[in-house]
C-alpha cells in the first residue's frame, strides 16, 4: 500500500523543518483522535485536561485552574459552564476571598474519571501501535527533550519543567 502523499510529502517551505512539520501533523491527528473518543463521553477537546487537573488537585481557585491549563480565561469559563451544566464540576465563592471562585470536580464525575482514563489508555495504544516497549520509552524520552527545548522559548514553562522531571 502506497503512503498518501499528503501525509509524507513536505511542502517546499517546510523542507528545512521536516521534524517540526511531522510534530505538527502528529499533534493535529492526535487531537482529532482524542476528540473522537471524548465525544463519546460527552466532552469537548480540552475539557478532559481541566477535569484531570481537578481530579488530582481538588478544589482550586478558578484563576489557578486557568494558569494550570494555560488557556484563555474566557475559554476556561465556557468549559466550566458546560461541565457545571453536566454535573461534573461545582463552582462556589472562595470562603477566604469572596471575590475568588473555587472550582472542584463533583462526586458525580467519578464515573467520568474512569471513562477518561480508559479513553486515554485506548488513545495511547492506538497512537503507539507497532512500537515495542523500548521504542515507546525512547519516544517518551525524546519528546520530553523536545518539550524542554520548546519550553525554553515559552514565557512560563513550569508545566513542561514539571513534566520533564517525571521522565
Amino acid at each position: 500500500m502506497k503512503a498518501d502523499p499528503a501525509c509524507t510529502d513536505l511542502p517546499s517551505a517546510a523542507l528545512g523543518g521536516p521534524v517540526s512539520h511531522a510534530v505538527s501533523r502528529v499533534a493535529r491527528l492526535h487531537r482529532f483522535a482524542a476528540g473522537k473518543l471524548l465525544k463519546g463521553l460527552g466532552l469537548y477537546p480540552g475539557q478532559e485536561f481541566l477535569m484531570m487537573y481537578l481530579w488530582d488537585a481538588g478544589a482550586v481557585r478558578q484563576s489557578e485552574l486557568i494558569k494550570a491549563v494555560d488557556l484563555d480565561p474566557s475559554t476556561v469559563t465556557k468549559m466550566l459552564q458546560r461541565l457545571e451544566q453536566t454535573g461534573h464540576v461545582r463552582r462556589c465563592p472562595d470562603p477566604d476571598d469572596r471575590r475568588a471562585v473555587l472550582v472542584e470536580a463533583t462526586d458525580d464525575s467519578c464515573a467520568l474519571h474512569a471513562d477518561v482514563e480508559r479513553a486515554w489508555t485506548n488513545l495511547e495504544e492506538h497512537t503507539l501501535a507497532g512500537l515495542d516497549p523500548s521504542e515507546r520509552k525512547e519516544l517518551a524520552r525524546l519528546l520530553a527533550k523536545v518539550e524542554e527545548n520548546l519550553c525554553s522559548e515559552a514565557e512560563d514553562c513550569s508545566e513542561a519543567e514539571d513534566c520533564s522531571e517525571r521522565h
